[in-house]
Protein backbone atom coordinates (compact mmCIF):
# COMPACT_ATOMS: atom_id res chain seq x y z
CA UNK A 1 0.00 0.00 0.00
CA UNK A 2 1.15 3.52 -0.96
CA UNK A 3 1.73 6.07 2.00
CA UNK A 4 -0.59 8.66 1.94
CA UNK A 5 -0.08 11.96 0.37
CA UNK A 6 1.47 14.67 2.38
CA UNK A 7 -1.14 17.26 3.31
CA UNK A 8 -1.78 20.72 1.57
CA UNK A 9 0.12 23.22 2.77
CA UNK A 10 -2.00 26.00 4.44
CA UNK A 11 -3.05 28.93 3.02
CA UNK A 12 -0.93 31.42 4.93
CA UNK A 13 2.53 29.61 4.47
CA UNK A 14 1.73 29.41 0.25
CA UNK A 15 0.47 32.75 0.55
CA UNK A 16 3.70 34.34 2.60
CA UNK A 17 6.06 31.50 0.40
CA UNK A 18 4.26 32.88 -3.25
CA UNK A 19 4.54 36.58 -1.81
CA UNK A 20 8.79 36.74 -0.95
CA UNK A 21 9.79 34.39 -4.06
CA UNK A 22 12.35 36.32 -6.25
CA UNK A 23 14.14 34.82 -9.14
CA UNK A 24 17.31 36.74 -9.55
CA UNK A 25 19.31 35.80 -12.46
CA UNK A 26 22.85 38.13 -13.89
CA UNK A 27 23.69 37.58 -17.30
CA UNK A 28 26.43 35.67 -18.32
CA UNK A 29 28.91 38.60 -18.57
CA UNK A 30 27.36 40.35 -15.80
CA UNK A 31 26.30 43.34 -17.55
CA UNK A 32 22.34 42.76 -16.88
CA UNK A 33 20.49 41.53 -13.79
CA UNK A 34 17.15 41.45 -13.14
CA UNK A 35 14.88 40.29 -10.32
CA UNK A 36 11.08 39.23 -11.05
CA UNK A 37 8.35 38.40 -8.64
CA UNK A 38 6.25 35.29 -8.87
CA UNK A 39 4.20 36.79 -11.25
CA UNK A 40 7.42 36.49 -13.69
CA UNK A 41 6.89 40.64 -13.48
CA UNK A 42 10.24 42.66 -13.23
CA UNK A 43 10.92 43.73 -10.24
CA UNK A 44 14.45 45.14 -10.47
CA UNK A 45 17.03 46.12 -13.15
CA UNK A 46 21.02 46.08 -12.81
CA UNK A 47 23.41 47.50 -15.48
CA UNK A 48 26.63 47.32 -15.06
CA UNK A 49 29.64 49.74 -16.44
CA UNK A 50 30.14 47.10 -19.45
CA UNK A 51 27.11 48.18 -21.02
CA UNK A 52 28.60 51.56 -21.72
CA UNK A 53 30.74 49.51 -24.55
CA UNK A 54 27.78 47.93 -25.99
CA UNK A 55 25.57 48.76 -29.11
CA UNK A 56 21.88 49.41 -27.75
CA UNK A 57 20.40 46.49 -29.19
CA UNK A 58 23.06 44.22 -27.78
CA UNK A 59 22.13 45.58 -24.56
CA UNK A 60 18.38 45.34 -25.38
CA UNK A 61 18.87 41.75 -26.61
CA UNK A 62 21.06 41.10 -23.26
CA UNK A 63 18.40 42.79 -20.98
CA UNK A 64 15.66 40.76 -22.86
CA UNK A 65 17.22 37.34 -22.27
CA UNK A 66 17.80 37.51 -18.49
CA UNK A 67 14.52 38.43 -18.25
CA UNK A 68 12.58 35.55 -19.88
CA UNK A 69 15.72 33.15 -17.60
CA UNK A 70 14.44 34.36 -14.54
CA UNK A 71 10.60 34.25 -15.45
CA UNK A 72 11.44 30.92 -16.72
CA UNK A 73 13.26 30.20 -12.90
CA UNK A 74 10.19 32.25 -11.52
CA UNK A 75 7.47 30.17 -13.36
CA UNK A 76 9.42 26.55 -12.02
CA UNK A 77 9.48 28.05 -8.20
CA UNK A 78 5.77 28.58 -8.08
CA UNK A 79 5.10 25.45 -9.47
CA UNK A 80 6.69 23.89 -7.00
CA UNK A 81 5.24 25.52 -4.34
CA UNK A 82 1.98 24.81 -6.07
CA UNK A 83 1.90 21.38 -7.17
CA UNK A 84 0.76 19.52 -3.59
CA UNK A 85 -2.05 21.37 -4.81
CA UNK A 86 -2.62 19.74 -8.16
CA UNK A 87 -1.12 19.83 -11.27
CA UNK A 88 -4.07 20.20 -13.64
CA UNK A 89 -4.93 23.58 -14.54
CA UNK A 90 -5.11 26.91 -16.35
CA UNK A 91 -2.43 28.30 -13.62
CA UNK A 92 -0.59 25.11 -13.57
CA UNK A 93 -0.91 25.62 -17.39
CA UNK A 94 0.32 28.62 -17.62
CA UNK A 95 3.41 28.02 -15.25
CA UNK A 96 4.43 25.38 -17.64
CA UNK A 97 4.13 27.43 -20.86
CA UNK A 98 6.06 30.01 -18.76
CA UNK A 99 9.14 27.36 -17.97
CA UNK A 100 9.49 26.78 -21.72
CA UNK A 101 9.32 30.59 -22.85
CA UNK A 102 12.06 31.44 -24.94
CA UNK A 103 12.05 35.15 -26.54
CA UNK A 104 12.20 35.02 -30.23
CA UNK A 105 14.48 37.77 -30.82
CA UNK A 106 15.36 38.68 -34.57
CA UNK A 107 18.28 39.47 -35.79
CA UNK A 108 19.08 42.99 -35.84
CA UNK A 109 19.81 45.34 -38.76
CA UNK A 110 21.27 48.16 -36.72
CA UNK A 111 24.14 45.92 -36.23
CA UNK A 112 25.45 46.33 -39.60
CA UNK A 113 25.23 49.78 -39.42
CA UNK A 114 27.74 52.24 -37.89
CA UNK A 115 26.57 54.89 -35.30
CA UNK A 116 26.42 57.37 -37.37
CA UNK A 117 23.90 55.94 -39.66
CA UNK A 118 21.77 54.90 -36.45
CA UNK A 119 21.27 58.85 -35.73
CA UNK A 120 17.28 60.57 -36.21
CA UNK A 121 17.50 62.24 -39.68
CA UNK A 122 16.08 65.38 -39.62
CA UNK A 123 12.58 66.27 -41.60
CA UNK A 124 14.34 68.38 -43.78
CA UNK A 125 18.29 68.86 -44.22
CA UNK A 126 19.34 70.96 -41.54
CA UNK A 127 16.44 71.07 -39.82
CA UNK A 128 15.62 68.96 -36.70
CA UNK A 129 12.85 70.58 -35.29
CA UNK A 130 9.35 71.14 -37.45
CA UNK A 131 7.12 74.22 -36.98
CA UNK A 132 3.85 73.01 -36.00
CA UNK A 133 2.24 76.11 -35.08
CA UNK A 134 -0.07 76.45 -37.99
CA UNK A 135 -0.80 73.30 -37.60
CA UNK A 136 -4.65 72.67 -37.24
CA UNK A 137 -5.92 71.20 -34.14
CA UNK A 138 -7.79 68.17 -34.24
CA UNK A 139 -11.54 67.91 -34.52
CA UNK A 140 -13.50 67.27 -31.14
CA UNK A 141 -14.85 63.53 -30.92
CA UNK A 142 -18.28 62.81 -32.05
CA UNK A 143 -20.06 62.33 -28.39
CA UNK A 144 -20.76 58.86 -28.05
CA UNK A 145 -24.14 56.62 -26.57
CA UNK A 146 -24.66 58.04 -23.21
CA UNK A 147 -23.31 55.95 -20.76
CA UNK A 148 -24.94 53.61 -17.91
CA UNK A 149 -23.83 56.35 -15.07
CA UNK A 150 -25.60 59.01 -16.90
CA UNK A 151 -28.64 57.23 -17.02
CA UNK A 152 -29.00 55.90 -13.65
CA UNK A 153 -27.70 59.18 -11.75
CA UNK A 154 -30.59 60.92 -13.46
CA UNK A 155 -32.82 58.22 -13.84
CA UNK A 156 -35.50 56.01 -11.17
CA UNK A 157 -32.62 53.98 -9.92
CA UNK A 158 -31.89 56.88 -7.39
CA UNK A 159 -35.52 58.61 -7.23
CA UNK A 160 -35.85 59.65 -3.70
CA UNK A 161 -39.52 58.89 -4.22
CA UNK A 162 -38.28 55.11 -4.32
Amino acid sequence: MAPPPPPPPDRDSLVTALSALSADVTSPDGAAGVSVNTDGVLTALHLSDAVREMAPHEIAELVLRTYAEAQRISARRTGELLAPLGTTGYLMDRLRWRAGFSPEIPENEAAAESPEDSRPKPAVPGEYLRDRSADVAPAPPEPGPVADEDWYGKGVRFDPAW
